[in-house]
């Protein structure tokens, strides 16, 4: 373990996060420019990807994080049966969702290390409906995409906040951090699709000062000890195959879960490899 995770474990993981949130969105000229500078010379952004390829024309550093693709710089995969990578990054793990010894399912985080899907979930019920399926981690770092699209079209059912620690979710944490997702705070976005249920889970980070859906803003930060349930039945939250879903204000995790029996994942897909959003994520049987 670096020295890094294990000061994880001391930091006042809110406190960094809630100061991330004001230079984040500060309009100081000299604040936004420094940031926008310093993480595009460390992490290498392209910002020839982008719509606003000017970095001196955001507002703020969160604009500039946030940024929009220009059009076409993002497609779809073209075989309608695809489920698509919901944003760029890379593969943290991904494959089939075991079952442990109560019965539950278990989703594999690093040599040594995993967690429940109810843990993850946060409901015990939830996780039913994903006992044998599929599930795929992707990482997003500093220098990507930070907008997460639709795998498939589906209609929202159901938004389930966790709170829950801030750590970061690098690959060393991954690594020696047990049961990292399920303790990170977290949106868990629950869809309703034409083969079933499909969960979409937001995780936060460290540093992440946010986490914003389409359809109600922000979600993250709103730090609480409680879990809170927004339902959506009635609401026609209804969104199409590779539509925004939502947005991280700084690098993080969202994890894909599918049900048993609707889908194989591509089988070029393996930890660490470098994904794009809309490639190819699964295929439907």
């Amino acid at each position: 373990m670096s020295l890094l995770t294990r000061l994880t474990y001391v930091l006042p993981h809110r406190a960094l996060s809630s100061l991330a949130r004001t230079l984040a969105y500060s309009r100081q000229p000299a604040v936004k420019r420094w940031l926008i500078d310093t993480v595009t010379a460390k992490f290498g952004v392209d910002l020839s990807e982008a719509a606003q390829p000017d970095p001196g024309a955001y507002e703020s550093f969160n604009a500039f994080f946030t940024r929009e693709l220009r059009p076409g710089a993002r497609v779809p995969d073209d075989d309608p049966r695809a489920l698509l990578m919901p944003a760029d990054g890379r593969i943290s793990q991904c494959g089939p969702i075991t079952t442990d010894a109560d019965g539950g399912g278990r989703i594999f985080q690093a040599k040594g290390q995993s967690f429940t899907v109810a843990e993850l979930l946060g409901d015990d019920d939830a996780a039913d409906a994903f006992r044998g399926g599929l599930f795929a981690t992707v990482y997003l770092s500093p220098k990507d995409y930070h907008r997460v699209h639709m795998p498939w079209a589906g209609k929202l059912r159901e938004t389930v906040h966790v709170p829950g620690r801030l750590f970061s979710v690098g690959p060393d944490a991954v690594r020696t951090v047990p049961r990292l997702f399920a303790r990170n705070e977290r949106l868990v976005c629950h869809f309703d699709t034409d083969f079933g249920p499909m969960a979409m889970v937001m995780v936060g980070a460290l540093l992440v000062s946010g986490v914003e859906t389409v359809w109600s803003g922000v979600e993250i930060p709103r730090y609480g000890d409680a879990v809170t349930v927004k339902d959506y039945r009635g609401e026609h939250v209804t969104l199409e195959r590779f539509a925004e879903m939502a947005r991280f204000n700084y690098g993080s995790t969202v994890i894909v879960l599918l049900p048993a029996g609707v889908a194989a994942l591509a089988p070029s897909l393996t930890p660490e490899s470098p994904v794009r959003l809309g490639e190819r994520l699964a295929t439907l049987s």
